[in-house]
């Protein structure tokens, strides 16, 4: 701070943050490689992205954390998990940054990395948890890390996730059973009612020989049996082993008909908060195989600096560690908008803005 006022420099800290970059290579008397300060700044706006994605997460939490949710806040929330998707599609984009730094370019300086690794990255771990993925971090998850952060992550992993708030807040959802309208019952009867009329199209086909209609009928029963067990407990609590839905089935239910009614004016937001759900999950899913490819690009099948299988371990990891993968595995029962249960007119109403004021002379 000067008597002219704040300098920009100052704001931002550039003394410290530019003095931050120490390459390794060429402490000990040997020559410094050349692309290990790439390979440091790009790691280090790696982490000060983290950081910013936990600070949106964190005050996204807050807001789902409060009893009870403001639902006029949906639209800060829609925001600022906008903004997390932004950031992840840049970040994806700097592996493009590390890949014109050649393998030989990384051999130069990676013994001396050893063993440092990204998987001591206490902050994008924290971004797991928070998202919800405690249930399926491996036990060594944090083995790697300094006491003081393991401590802490372990704390984090025991407070409420994106996943859970978010499964919370579907059961929620209003609007499913209103004067008479059950959803489930509608949405089913309708199922089948579109299920039936594809059974008469195969049959009535006459493209097809006996032995394509017995394959289409065979699979039309297939299809039968999924919508089934969408429709009960037991079912359910199949799909649910099976890894389609990690979501309670009232959560489901209301993430279904949020999908299936999206048009209606009160359903805009959810259904926004839902896609922007997918939108994070797909980034990181990217991610993850960027990375993992880059890895493989820099080391064939060699061992990782932090003393992994390399890409080998993660690439195992990429699908392994969903977090919104049951709101992919909704489009599996969406049906026609042309075979949707027509709403009832006061039900329309409630989920539409209508004005019902006198008005001005």
């Amino acid at each position: 701070m000067n008597d002219q006022g704040l300098y920009y420099a100052d704001y931002l800290q550039l003394d410290r943050l530019l003095q931050a970059q120490q390459p390794e290579s060429g402490k000990r008397g040997g020559a410094e490689a050349h692309d290990e300060m790439l390979f440091i700044i790009t790691h280090q706006a790696y982490e000060l992205w983290f950081k910013q994605i936990l600070h949106e997460l964190k005050s996204v939490l807050d807001l789902f954390a409060s009893v009870p949710m403001d639902e006029r806040k949906l639209g800060i929330i829609v925001a600022r998990l906008e903004r997390v998707v932004a950031i992840q599609k840049l970040i994806n984009q700097q592996i493009g940054i590390l890949e014109t730094m050649t393998p030989l370019d990384f051999l130069d300086f990676r013994n001396e990395l050893i063993p440092a690794s990204g998987f001591q990255s206490a902050q994008f771990r924290e971004i797991e948890l928070r998202l919800g993925l405690r249930a399926r971090l491996a036990p060594t998850a944090f083995s790697r890390l300094a006491a003081d952060d393991r401590d802490r992550l372990q704390r984090i992993a025991r407070e409420t996730s994106l996943f859970e708030h978010i499964d919370a807040w579907l059961a929620r959802t209003p609007f499913l059973e209103f004067e008479g309208f059950n959803f489930w019952e509608s949405y089913r009867q309708a199922v089948a009612v579109m299920l039936e009329t594809d059974r008469r199209s195969i049959l009535g086909n006459p493209l097809l020989s006996s032995a394509e209609t017995a394959q289409q009928l065979a699979e039309l029963e297939s299809t039968r049996r999924t919508f089934d067990r969408l429709f009960e407990p037991d079912g359910f609590r199949m799909l649910r082993e099976q890894g389609v839905f990690q979501l309670s089935q009232a959560s489901v239910l209301s993430a279904l008909f949020i999908n299936l009614y999206r048009d209606e004016p009160i359903l805009h937001l959810p259904f926004r908060l839902l896609t922007h759900l997918m939108d994070l999950d797909e980034q990181l899913t990217a991610w993850r195989s960027g990375h993992a490819l880059m890895v493989q690009r820099m080391l064939g099948g060699k061992i990782g600096t932090g003393g992994t299988s390399g890409h080998d371990y993660l690439r195992r990891t990429v699908e392994k560690k969903r977090i919104f993968a049951d709101l992919y595995n909704l489009s599996t029962f969406l049906i026609p908008r042309s075979a949707l249960p027509v709403l009832p007119s006061r039900l329309r109403r409630h989920l539409g803005f209508s004005f019902t004021g006198e008005p001005r002379v």
